[in-house]
Parts: C-alpha cells; structure tokens; sequence
C-alpha cells in the first residue's frame, strides 16, 4: 500500500503561492513534497463567456445566462424549456421528482453496427425507487437501444452490486466493449468491481465479473486500452489500479492511500494520469478540506506492469475559486496538451459558514495547458453569468437555487473527441445542458444550451455522451430522465 505524505500548512502554503504567481511559476516540486501555487488564473475573469446567438424559433433564457428565474415560475415559462441551437430528439424515463437519471451517459456502438446508451438511474440510495411505480427507467443501469433516438427502447435494466449503486464510477471503454463500475456513494462505499462484456451485442450486456477488487468506490478512470479500471475510493482515502486484462479475474495492481480523489482521466497512452484531487483535510481557516486542484500523475509503473508499480505525483495546480473538482478531460490543440476540468457544486468544503450561500465559490469549469505535466496552468476560465460572484446574490432565491442537487454550478462536462475538439458540452444542474465553443481556448464562448427545469428547478448532473455522426448529445436530468438533444446552426457546425 502506497501512502503520499503531502505536508500542509495553508498559511505558509497560501505564502508560497502568492511569490510562485508573482515569478509566474506554477508548481514546484522539491524534496519528494509538491508545493502547489496558483497561476495565471488570477487574472481570469470569473463572469460568464460571451453568450449564444439563439436562431429563430428557438426558446431563449429571459434572464442572466443560465438561469431560470422565479417570475418564470409563476408564469408557467419555465416548463416550456429553454433552447438555443437545440431541440429534442429523444427522451426516455420518468419526469417526477428523484425520477430516472443519474451521473453518467455512455455511449457504445457494437461490432453489428448497433448503438446503445448506458444510464445509471440512482442519483442517491434508494431514491430511485418509485420509477418502478411510475414508469421511469427501473433499477440499477438502463441499457437503451439506441437505433432510432426519436424513440430510445429500453433492453436491460443491470442490477449487480455495483451497478445497482455505481454512483459517479459508470464507464464504457470503446477499445475493448468493457462496461465497468464500482459500488458507490456520496462519500465511499466497499468496491465491488463489476464488468461487462457488450462489444457482441450492446442490448444485452454480458456479466464478466462480481468481485471485491475495487477496494473502495466512488469515481473511476479506464486506460484507453480497456486494460485497466481505476477507481478512487474519495472519502475512503483510496486510489486503486485492478488489471482487467482478463475481465472474468480483475485483480490489483496497486493501491495508494491517503488521498482524496474524484474523476480520473488518462493520456492516450495511458502512462499519464489527470486528477481531480478534492483536497486534504484541513481544521485551518475554517475549512473541512482545503487544496482542491488537479493532480498530474505518472502511472507509467501500472501501464507497463512493472514489478512493485509506484504512482508519482509530477505536479499540482490549484486555483482560487476552486469549489469540488470532479474531472478533467484530456484534448489536444495545435500540439499541445489540454484538459478540460469542471468542478461540481459550490465550495461545500471551504468556509463552513457560507456553505451553498450566494458567498460560496463555484468553480464552474477551466481549460488547463498541461503540455509540460509537472508545470501545468490555466489558459481560460469557462463560466456562465449565474457563477458570477457579483450576479450570485440575485439569483439564489430562484426555485432549487439553493439545493445542492438543483444549484446555478457544475458537476459533469466531456468532449466529441479528443483530438482538436471545438465544441464541449456541460451538465451545469439547475443551468442545463450547456454547449461551449472552445475553437479558441484562450476565448470560449457559449454557442448554444438545453434546460428543461421540473417544477423545483433542473437537475442535470451527468457526463454527457456525444453522437457525433447523428450531431447529437445525450444527457440525464435527475427529474426528468434521459434526452437525446440533437444539434443545429452554430453548434452542429463545430461537429468534426
């Protein structure tokens, strides 16, 4: 068992990173100790990115960008929806409260040609329950047949351990036509690991393995051969790497302790990881966790299967307005390396005193120059004009703005591909589906959205899934279920 002391003292800490941004120095690594500092970050703007331009006959926001205001409400607007560059093309579950969706949408087209969407409906224990009173989507994973997106047919319902409870850790590796999760909740939970084997048929996933491998669960991460699931235990302190070279015996690899990670991405040859580490336990300035930020690791030990693998930190970056980091996706651009990171809800762990207030910090989203991995830094904030600090006191006492599940913040975004992707989709919860231009990282702009709020306000949480072909993206509200949200002008433009 792996165990990385990183020391923490958050005054000296905040010292040392104000003098690295006066230098321009991101991050510095001495000792064996990662010091972290913040960047040119500093000097981003924390306002929305410039809005959308909405075509005729679509539904536009009448308020700030990304909100649904109360007077929408009491109008009855706000249950027509709002659209920009979008409409429905598909939708499958329930719409009533704590319905069918869940936080991950993946997508899978087998080797007949067929495609399939996979969706876990428990946002939280038990919560789903009633969708097997109401029509919704069931138990556990839904498996939709996906030929015709007007009309999602739904084949399976998985209900194994893990993916009966998979909480954020639910992922598809398109190398190998694994479908993997690990048990989860909203802090860790025992890993029962199970895999899936849907490259033959995609409607009817076939069970590889049950098994304890997992450790602990939470958030995952595949390499991009299929060969290795990770999953990080969060609030059980864990990262673990299980070889899935045989998917019917997943074994461990290695396990690191004493660290609290979230969503876990790999470079294309799997030797580099991206983490969004949630932060370490803090008591100081107030704080239950402080020193949220990405972490770039070195896996290189577990891709090559070297005896006795180490995991090395190569840098760390955090920035101010950081709130839960949940992941960051790898792209490239003109040559150089990317991640695209979002942070998911507002600053829960910082100054217990304005937890979820119009005082406490969102994250929202960031584009990350990782080109050089032990130096990496912010290039652009991406934002709407609800996460800004000055409009966030206006805009609280809008339905569910003040739940955590229906906030004006993050939690989910991913990319059509990760070679020079121009466009980005977030899951931004009580904002919708929100559809960034990033042709120009240093300058995104919106460039289109999909809100459908329930009567208590949106609830999109899940990492979207793209179709590229069809110019489609497909995503879950935890109300109101699964939607196929088709692309059109200025969006569908930046489809490769």
């Amino acid at each position: 068992m792996g165990v990385e002391m990183v020391h923490d003292n958050t005054g000296a800490r905040h010292a040392v990173r104000r003098l690295l941004v006066a230098l321009g120095i991101a991050t510095l690594v001495v000792t064996g100790a990662v010091v972290t500092a913040g960047s040119s970050q500093a000097d981003l703007s924390l306002a929305g990115v410039p809005r959308a331009s909405c075509a005729s006959g679509d539904l536009p926001e009448t308020a700030e960008q990304g909100r649904v205001p109360k007077a929408d409400y009491t109008s009855g607007r706000a249950l027509q929806g709002y659209r920009c560059n979008t409409d429905q093309v598909g939708h499958h579950g329930s719409r009533t409260a704590f319905g069918s969706g869940g936080y991950k949408v993946q997508r899978y087209t087998d080797v007949t040609g067929r495609t399939c969407a996979y969706y876990d409906s428990a946002l939280m224990v038990g919560l789903n329950l009633q969708s097997l009173f109401n029509g919704g989507a069931g138990l556990g994973v839904v498996v939709l047949d996906m030929t015709d997106p007007a009309h999602p047919v739904r084949t399976a319902n998985l209900l194994t351990p893990a993916m009966l409870q998979p909480h954020e850790s639910l992922l598809v590796n398109s190398e190998r036509g694994l479908l993997a999760a690990v048990m989860g909740t909203l802090g860790t939970a025992p890993g029962i690991l199970d895999v899936y084997d849907v490259s033959q048929d995609c409607r009817k996933p076939r069970l590889m393995s049950t098994t304890l491998n997992g450790v602990l669960g939470h958030e995952s991460g595949f390499s991009p051969d299929g060969k290795t699931f990770w999953t990080a235990g969060a609030a059980g302190f864990t990262l673990t790497a299980v070889d899935l070279t045989n998917p019917r015996t997943p074994r461990v690899l290695r396990t690191k302790t004493g660290v609290v990670y979230h969503g876990l991405r790999l470079s294309d040859d799997g030797r580099t990881m991206y983490v969004a580490n949630i932060g370490s336990p803090s008591i100081l300035n107030g704080s239950v966790i402080d020193g949220a930020g990405l972490d770039v690791l070195d896996v290189s030990d577990i891709q090559d299967r070297r005896p006795n693998p180490q995991i090395r930190t190569l840098s760390r970056l955090t920035w101010e307005e950081s709130s839960i980091p949940q992941v960051a996706e790898p792209f490239t651009r003109d040559g150089r390396r990317y991640v695209f990171e979002v942070d998911e809800f507002s600053d829960l762990f910082g100054d217990i005193t304005r937890i979820n207030s119009a005082k406490s910090p969102v994250g929202a989203a960031r584009i990350i120059d990782v080109t050089d991995p032990r130096a990496p830094y912010v290039v652009s904030n991406v934002r709407l004009e609800v996460h800004d600090p000055e409009v966030r006191a206006s805009v609280m006492d809008d339905p569910g703005a003040k739940a955590i599940v229906r906030s004006y913040t993050g939690h989910y975004c991913s990319l059509p591909t990760r070679a020079d992707p121009r466009i980005a989709a977030c899951s931004m919860i009580g904002s919708g589906l929100r559809l960034f231009d990033i042709s120009d990282v240093a300058h995104p702009r919106e460039v289109g959205y999909f809100n459908q709020p329930g009567p208590d306000g949106a609830s999109a949480l899940s990492q979207p899934a793209w179709d590229v072909a069809r110019k489609q993206v497909w995503y879950t509200d935890m109300d109101e279920g699964f939607f196929a949200v088709g692309l059109r002008g200025a969006a569908a433009a930046l489809l490769p």
